[in-house]
Parts: C-alpha cells; sequence; structure tokens
C-alpha cells in the first residue's frame, strides 16, 4: 500500500512538473520585449505582440524580400511616413532597434486603426497596404458596409489574420 502511494505521489509530482515545463517552454516562445513601449503606446499589448510574432518571429534584425525591417517589419517609407506624422526623427539606422522599431510600429497601427476602425480591417491594411484595403471596403464582394471586410481576396492576408487571431489568444492566455 505504501509502495502505490508513493508510486502515486511520484505520478502526480512527475506530471506537475511537466505541466510546469511546458508551460514556461511555450510562454518562452511568447515573449514580450520592450513591454513599457507597447503598454506606453495606448495599443493592446496582446494584439502588438501578436503582430511583431506574425510579423518576424522576434528577429530585431530581420528584413523582408519587400525591404520591411525589423520586428515589426516596417517599409522605410512607412516608418518616414510615420515619423513626419507624429513629429519623430526619422533615423532609418535605426529601424532594426527593438524599442524605436516597435515605437514607429505602434503609431503605425494607431494610425491604421484611426483609419479603419476595425481591427481586424486594420490589421488587413499592415498586411496588404491601405490602398488595397481601401479597394476592398468599396468592393460588394469583400465588404457589404464599407467598415469590415467580410471576404479578402489575398490568400496570404487571410491566413495573416488567422495567424494573429491564434498568437494573440495564446497572449491572452499567458499572461491576461
Amino acid at each position: 500500500m505504501k509502495r502505490r502511494f508513493a508510486w502515486a505521489c511520484t505520478a502526480v509530482l512527475g506530471v506537475a512538473l511537466l505541466i510546469i515545463i511546458v508551460y514556461y517552454a511555450i510562454r518562452a516562445s511568447y515573449p514580450r520585449p520592450y513591454y513599457e513601449i507597447v503598454k506606453g503606446s495606448g495599443q493592446e499589448p496582446t494584439l502588438i505582440y501578436a503582430l511583431i510574432k506574425a510579423e518576424s518571429g522576434f528577429d530585431e534584425g530581420a528584413v523582408s524580400e519587400a525591404g520591411a525591417v525589423g520586428l515589426m517589419q516596417l517599409m522605410p517609407a512607412t516608418a518616414q511616413f510615420i515619423c513626419a506624422r507624429e513629429k519623430i526623427e526619422y533615423e532609418p539606422e535605426r529601424l532594426k532597434e527593438g524599442a524605436y522599431n516597435i515605437l514607429l510600429g505602434c503609431k503605425y497601427m494607431e494610425y491604421l486603426i484611426g483609419r479603419f476602425p476595425c481591427t481586424e480591417t486594420a490589421l488587413a491594411a499592415y498586411n496588404a497596404g491601405e490602398g488595397v484595403v481601401s479597394r476592398w471596403l468599396l468592393d460588394e464582394e469583400c465588404s457589404s458596409d464599407g467598415v469590415t471586410l467580410k471576404a479578402i481576396p489575398y490568400a496570404e492576408t487571410r491566413g495573416y489574420l488567422k495567424k494573429i487571431a491564434k498568437f494573440r489568444k495564446i497572449y491572452q492566455f499567458y499572461y491576461a
């Protein structure tokens, strides 16, 4: 009887330890760097971190084939636009610096959410471009109200939105 009890206790402790290890391993895959900047941006942190994970996988030095740079994969022209709009000094050599990139990326998301009040539509614009999304909103096959998208013509953007939704749920679970 004592052996069974000891074995059961060992098994329970082993499972509990495994759960803790898995929990922290997954949480480590969903980091929150530059939290004070993200938190201070006025944007929902889970949204910003999901976006960063989808865009760069938290690689500060990431550069896409299209030329998007840094954690939030900002195009230099977009970063320059946001800097001019927000009266921030544009320093292209700093786009790979995490804090600078996140600051500008959060400002860009704020701008997009102001332009496209539906978060999913703003995220689609982040991925496909403002002009493209504006055209989709005028197309009755894509939008019935001119504000939300009921259909997204680009498979990449559809996948992007699904990925961000999944990452956001994980962030909400681990950090909410």
